[in-house]
């Protein structure tokens, strides 16, 4: 198995991984990337919006880990967000999920970053429980929210 970075001929293989996350998340059918949004936003800008590792076995993308850094925190260094990290059906529990991390580990540390941090659904206890093998902890402190489109125009317009 090979940890590396994702690159534009990848989106072929990309593609077909994100859409079984939105299945397995139950989110598909709102799923809506195209093959132009994630050719443009990943590997046409300077710097991306957005940095992918996959995993390959035998030539074949086995697992994905999207993610970014958001700056200014309130330790004057970047934070590094894991937006998805997702091993097909099939190749978990070969360590492809534990390589992708320490992957995405090593980024943050080239980087200067002060954190890693994502999020993971509450019924999702097997993700949870190998992110907390990993040494992660949940904090407790911080409740997650979320703003809709239809709730966020209707802000702005009012």
């Amino acid at each position: 198995m090979k940890i590396r970075k994702a690159i534009e001929a990848d989106i072929p293989q990309l593609l077909p991984l994100m859409h079984e996350l939105a299945e397995f998340e139950k989110y598909a059918d709102a799923f809506a990337i195209p093959q132009d949004i994630l050719r443009e936003q990943g590997f046409r800008r300077s710097p991306p919006d957005f940095y992918c590792l996959v995993a390959e076995e035998s030539g074949r993308l086995t697992g994905l880990l999207v993610y970014y850094f958001v700056a200014l925190t309130y330790r004057a260094k970047l934070n590094l967000v894991v937006k998805e990290l997702y091993v097909a059906a099939g190749h978990r529990s070969k360590g492809a999920g534990k390589l992708l991390m320490k992957a995405v580990a090593q980024e943050a540390e080239r980087a200067g970053c002060g954190m890693i941090k994502w999020w993971v659904a509450k019924w999702n206890t097997r993700g949870v429980a190998f992110y907390q093998r990993l040494g992660a902890k949940i904090d407790p402190n911080w409740h997650e929210f979320q703003m809709s489109e239809e709730a966020f125009r209707k802000l702005a317009e009012s």
